[in-house]
């Protein structure tokens, strides 16, 4: 019975993707702000973000096709908003997808070298997850989901024993810090963090463009990330201490995740074993999320007919690239997600879907079965925030921020 129930499987197709690899590094970005502006920052990134994904499904359901953004791009704001799309999703996607990659491949070589004893390079590692997710994406969003479900289980699980474990070590006067000039060092992973938008166009196929339905998913499946990074946040920044031996400072100049800090602050093999599991769980449920949404859009882009011929050639082009460039060069290109999250996620999440509901809405007159309220004070209120966000940021990239 509850495998049939697709709203709940598209909650956690909506949760799974938002909750992933930029998890871990929360803590890690946001210390240095303190729990009072973190907390803060997650509030208004949820309104937001969760906004412009209920403008980018009123466009998916105008248009009532298989479809995926760079056509409701094309349909809307016309031949500009298509390139626009095709950029900032390409690149956004691709460096998500190697992000995962690179981050779950050492998981898998942490396992072989506890197993066996021998260590196998990190590229081999992502091998696995190719493999046995690629299969899955061949095959589509019902599979995906069947699997989705299994691994967010695992991931709840591990969350939970965490959770539970660390909270009789909170030490409440850590989370009174406060420094608001360090506020913007956080924007940009907090961005990609709430970022579920990708997977909007499958999931509207996937409920066969039923409004209620996608509306409830969306705001259950948004609302859940929301609780679990505030407590995440809680338990990491009531333990790390800001300096000192393994502190949040010296995480970030090391780049040494939030798991790994905790494991570090209390010296438990238990903590640590259960770290990465929840690690693995949180960047492979993202990962399915992510792939099979570059999947489906690339099928749109391009074109190709998803016979057994094409789903393989999107597999291919799907996970290809990523691997190729975990190759090449895995730290600097993973340096490069937080331009993604700064930039790519605004501008695709952010600001393309009130430019698309303004086009369609006010230049096209497309009506549906939803509207999002709000008109067009809302709407340019959302572009105004989007800008003063990639502004925000830029200055941020020049050092005009401290930290």
């Amino acid at each position: 019975m509850i495998i049939k129930n697709k709203v709940l499987g598209g909650i956690l197709l909506v949760s799974g993707t938002t909750i992933g690899a930029g998890m871990l590094a929360l803590p890690v970005v946001t210390g240095l702000a303190g729990f009072g502006p973190t907390l803060f920052l997650f509030l208004l990134y949820w309104i937001y973000m969760t906004y412009t994904a209920f403008l980018l499904l009123e466009v998916n359901l105008w248009l009532g096709e298989n479809i995926n953004m760079i056509t409701m791009a094309k349909r809307t704001v016309g031949r500009v908003g298509e390139l626009v799309s095709w950029a900032a999703y390409l690149f956004l996607l691709y460096l998500l997808t190697t992000a995962y990659l690179a981050g779950g491949a050492p998981v898998i070589v942490n396992c072989v070298k506890m197993a066996v004893g021998v260590r196998i390079p990190d590229w081999v590692g992502a091998l696995p997850l190719l493999l046995i997710f690629g299969f899955f994406v061949y095959e589509g969003t019902k599979y995906v989901d069947v699997i989705n479900r299994i691994l967010m289980f695992g991931l709840v699980i591990a969350y939970s024993v965490m959770t539970l474990f660390m909270v009789p070590h909170v030490d409440y006067r850590l989370l009174s810090y406060a420094d608001w000039g360090n506020f913007w060092l956080a924007v940009s992973v907090a961005a990609t963090s709430f970022g579920f938008h990708i997977i909007i166009p499958t999931l509207t196929t996937y409920l066969h463009h039923n409004p209620v339905q996608l509306k409830k998913v969306i705001l259950v499946g948004s609302v859940i990330p929301l609780v679990v990074y505030i407590l995440w946040e809680m338990i990491t920044l009531g333990v790390v201490p800001i300096e000192g031996v393994s502190g949040i400072r010296e995480g970030l100049r090391e780049g040494v995740n939030g798991a790994a800090l905790l494991s570090e602050q209390l010296g438990s093999s238990f903590v640590s074993a259960v770290a990465q599991m929840f690690s693995f769980f949180a960047i492979v449920t993202s990962f399915l999320g992510v792939t099979l949404s570059l999947s489906d859009f690339l099928a749109d882009g391009l074109h190709i007919k998803k016979t057994h011929a094409g789903r393989f050639f999107l597999v291919a082009l799907t996970f290809v690239p990523p691997l190729f460039f975990i190759l090449l060069s895995p730290r600097a290109f993973l340096s490069a997600l937080e331009y993604a999250g700064a930039f790519g996620v605004v501008i695709l999440l952010g600001l393309m879907p009130p430019l698309m509901v303004w086009a369609g809405r006010y230049r096209k007159g497309l009506k549906g079965s939803f509207t999002v309220p709000g008109g067009k004070p809302a709407l340019a209120a959302v572009i105004v925030v989007s800008l003063i966000v990639i502004i925000g940021e830029a200055a941020n990239k020049l050092g005009v921020f401290g930290g």
